[in-house]
């Protein structure tokens, strides 16, 4: 065990599942925490209970699983208190909870999509920071915490019919910047990583947005002309999590594909 320990949300499935899976596998404790239910405005269905439970089940002692809404201050603040009593503190903190939705131009968006992608997508991270980053400052010197937020090639790109998803992946990495800035000489990072189209059941769920019957058809987009797997972004949040990357803060990590070259 490296002793380090991390909470992720957005956890049960997609690259969030992929992130705990990669932390625990090289030694970190995880809290691992999910809504674990089908929110307004979202048109596909959401990851279950069981979903996270199998999970943590998988790596028993290295990971517990909590159902939280980020968009409740409150049950992020309960998941950072998870962290503390049953692993002694917090290292890490990875905001990969998000929502898609979409499918019509800006001015047609029904007003429960708009405060839903929001809500989740960036005052979840809000939530989430406020949450962790006093924990992460716990930590006695010299510390070395991590506050990864995964943003998206739409942070960087705009994108046909997806005016509001564009916006919040704009606010995560504004909202990373600025918490760098903050982080200003306490060895604590703040960084985001802008994936291309992955292999996701979000994945799915845009390509439903646009009709198209295969997601494959998103890899056009890409220089490696296919999808990405989510182990493949997992990597890059778990490599920003860990020692080797105290150079890197206030940025952005495109594990893209070559999406936005």
């Amino acid at each position: 065990m490296n002793g380090r320990v991390a909470l992720v949300t957005g956890a049960a499935r997609g690259i969030g599942a992929a992130v705990v899976d990669q932390l625990a596998a090289d030694g970190w404790r995880v809290v691992a925490v999910d809504v674990c239910e089908d929110l307004p405005g979202v048109g596909y269905p959401l990851a279950r209970r069981g979903e996270l439970a199998a999970l943590a089940q998988a790596w028993p002692g290295s990971v517990v699983d909590m159902a939280a809404d980020v968009r409740d201050p409150e049950a992020m603040a309960r998941a950072v208190e998870l962290a503390r009593r049953e692993f002694g503190g917090l290292d890490a903190a990875v905001a990969a909870a998000a929502v898609m939705a979409g499918g019509a131009p800006l001015w047609e968006t029904p007003q429960d999509e708009w405060d839903t992608l929001f809500d989740v997508g960036v005052r979840g991270v809000f939530h989430l920071a406020r949450a962790a980053v006093p924990e992460l400052l716990a930590r006695p010197q010299p510390r070395a915490g991590r506050f990864v937020a995964v943003a998206s090639v739409a942070a960087h790109r705009g994108l046909w019919h997806l005016a509001g998803y564009n916006a919040v992946k704009h606010a995560v990495v504004g909202l990373v910047r600025g918490l760098a800035c903050d982080l200003r000489g306490t060895r604590v990072t703040a960084t985001a990583v802008s994936p291309g189209s992955t292999r996701t059941r979000m994945l799915r769920a845009t390509a439903d947005l646009y009709g198209l019957v295969d997601p494959s058809d998103f890899a056009r987009q890409q220089l490696n002309e296919r999808l990405l797997e989510p182990e493949e972004v997992a990597a890059a949040v778990a490599w920003l999590c860990g020692p080797h990357s105290s150079a890197v803060t206030g940025t952005v990590v495109h594990a893209d594909g070559g999406f936005t070259v």
